[in-house]
């Protein structure tokens, strides 16, 4: 979608995927200035680990000891770069950095200008990851309950209005290129009609995150009901309605992915990094063992860097995985690319200069989504349809597919087994690269 708008198509135009422009934007902005390269979108990434750590220690400093922020910061790096998270720089990790900054305005600086900057920043966290705006609208309804609570109710309101602005503000830029193609249409339609569309779908089950919600809700209970957490801290107030509102939408989402957590991080920690200071200091016996623990505690990286460079010893190169190893196989074998179709490892369509089939095919998942068909400006109505269309019409030489799994949902039988005879009776496998299948039309 970013190398698109490079190309000169707007997100949405050429290509479509569910997410908000201002994370397109990100990628885009990596790619203009330092080509393509995975090393730079790594360090971008890095770039925004060590910032909403480095504000994520400002917050901290606002409640609490600068060792406890520091501790803090130094496990939102830990925990943003692993647990679900190490497979690249996503989302999340944008829209995370934009809020902590916007939350650290909001605690340490009271003129209107900066709580109009901070606006700017939430509608830049919104627009990177949509379920961003319901920790931001339970923000909105804590400083209105404080206003009232407090009678400063005209005082709250005069800067509640600007950060409004600032956030409008933001949302207004978004819109400007659209309106200068006559595009506003697919503006409005592709980031908020459909996400709506798409939630309203229920393909997931609110209850399989209450568990989670009730531990992280309980566990904070627990801290101000036994005072470990002050909770007449306003801070913490403010940090503990932002989580819920995470949490809401990780209800409404239907299900907590392990990168949903990068958002709750930065929040998260700072409480409990309190309640863990008020604890009994460990004996020195014991300090061994914790210092042993905490060396271990990366141990997703190390094995990320064993395989790293175990790749570069056997195969010459730094990047590894079937995203790269696929379509280098593919350049090397002068196999047809026109029409590839990636149903797995689509980064390939990247990494080959080629783009999807078709609009809905950007994000394989997409096409099995029939309730984003009329936001995609898609001659197709359905998943199914779309499908016979990428098969039987387009005809792809190429097709990617992954070992030991299903193409689709393994809950869609109807798309599996289509899609499971046509490429029994049409193509044929001819590589297997560790979990990535080649097939070529026969």
């Amino acid at each position: 979608m970013a190398q698109s708008w490079i190309n000169g198509h707007l997100p949405y135009t050429q290509l479509w995927d569910l997410k908000p422009p201002i994370t397109f934007l990100f990628f885009a902005i990596v790619i203009s200035v330092f080509g393509k390269s995975f090393i730079a979108i790594r360090l971008a990434g890095v770039v925004l680990v060590a910032v909403t750590a480095l504000f994520t220690y400002g917050i901290g400093t606002k409640i609490t000891s600068k060792k406890v922020s520091f501790w803090c910061a130094v496990f939102c790096v830990l925990f943003q770069s692993m647990f679900g998270s190490l497979q690249g720089v996503m989302s999340e990790h944008i829209c995370t950095m934009f809020f902590v900054i916007g939350v650290y305005i909001l605690l340490s600086k009271q003129q209107h200008v900066w709580y109009f900057v901070a606006g700017i920043l939430f509608g830049l966290s919104v627009m990177s990851k949509l379920n961003m705006a319901y920790p931001l609208l339970a923000l909105g309804i804590y400083f209105v309950w404080k206003a009232v609570k407090e009678e400063q109710f005209w005082h709250c309101f005069q800067r509640l209005f600007v950060m409004g602005v600032g956030f409008a503000f933001l949302i207004a830029l978004t819109l400007v290129p659209y309106y200068l193609q006559g595009e506003i249409t697919v503006w409005w339609q592709s980031i908020f009609e459909a996400p709506l569309a798409y939630s309203g779908s229920k393909q997931h089950s609110v209850i399989k995150t209450l568990p989670f919600v009730f531990v992280i809700l309980g566990l904070l209970y627990a801290g101000f009901a036994s005072k470990v957490i002050d909770f007449k801290s306003k801070p913490l107030q403010l940090l503990t309605v932002i989580t819920i509102g995470i949490l809401l939408s990780f209800m409404q989402a239907g299900k907590v992915n392990g990168h949903y957590l990068i958002q709750l991080y930065p929040f998260i920690l700072i409480a409990a990094g309190i309640a863990i200071s008020k604890l009994p200091l460990i004996k020195k016996k014991y300090t061994v063992i914790i210092v042993f623990l905490f060396v271990l505690l990366p141990v997703e990286a190390y094995v990320e860097y064993v395989n790293i460079i175990s790749n570069k010893m056997e195969k010459g190169s730094f990047y590894n995985g079937e995203g790269i190893d696929v379509p280098k196989y593919i350049v090397e074998n002068e196999i047809e690319t026109k029409n590839i179709f990636f149903t797995e490892y689509h980064i390939g369509y990247w990494v080959l200069d080629e783009t999807p089939p078709t609009k809905a095919a950007t994000h394989p998942s997409s096409i099995t989504r029939d309730e984003l068909f009329p936001f995609m400006k898609n001659p197709r109505e359905t998943g199914i349809e779309e499908l016979h269309y990428i098969l039987e019409e387009i005809r792809p030489k190429t097709i990617i597919a992954r070992k030991g799994k299903k193409i689709f949902d393994k809950k869609l039988e109807d798309f599996n087994s289509y899609i499971d005879d046509y490429l029994e009776k049409h193509y044929k496998l001819i590589k297997t690269i560790d979990r990535g299948l080649i097939y070529q039309r026969l």
